[in-house]
């Protein structure tokens, strides 16, 4: 085997190089403060979990897209984490165990045994916010204004039929938004 060979990446893996690394981390941590602005506390939750625990409570496409392995030291199935959100939704319930509204965030790579579409990396980066302990509509309405101001903070274009601060605005007020 040539050693050019020896270094190739399975498909949907890549490499981040200068400059785009430093411009992905700076957007990241912009969203990442944005979040710790709103009151949400940073979570890291770990690369790989024993697969019983990564995907309890899932459904069957969360389980598609897992890498599993098989753990040398217990011989268990382990996984990969090919989302974020069910293991912080663990980390809140089982192991802060608060009462009453908890914030939370977090950002970190995931790993898809396959891609979700053509051409699309099995190695993205995700962030989120999670606002769990409250069921009222001013929480709904914080976490949809979050996700305003950080579409807005990455210059994600908005729709054009509609803008999402006047929508929230008058979603605020108990009204509709007009096309």
């Amino acid at each position: 085997m040539a050693t050019v060979d020896r270094w190739l990446l399975p498909d949907g893996i890549e490499e981040v190089l200068p400059p785009e690394a430093a411009r992905i981390e700076t957007a990241r941590r912009r969203v990442l403060d944005l979040f710790h602005r709103w009151g949400y506390e940073l979570v890291i939750t770990p690369h790989v979990e024993f697969l019983e625990s990564l995907l309890t409570g899932s459904g069957q496409d969360l389980d598609l897209r897992t890498f599993k392995v098989t753990d040398p030291l217990s011989g268990r199935q382990m996984g990969f984490r090919a989302d974020i959100t069910p293991q912080v939704a663990r980390v809140d319930a089982h192991t802060l165990r608060r009462t009453g509204p908890s914030r939370l965030c977090y950002a970190g790579s995931v790993l898809h045994a396959k891609p979700q579409a053509l051409a699309t990396s099995r190695s993205p980066i995700q962030l989120g916010a999670e606002l769990y302990g409250d069921a009222s509509a001013a929480s709904d309405l914080e976490i949809i204004s979050l996700m305003v101001e950080t579409l807005e903070l990455a210059d994600v274009p908005t729709c054009t039929w509609i803008s999402p601060r006047r929508y929230l605005s008058r979603a605020g007020q108990g009204g509709r938004a007009r096309r």
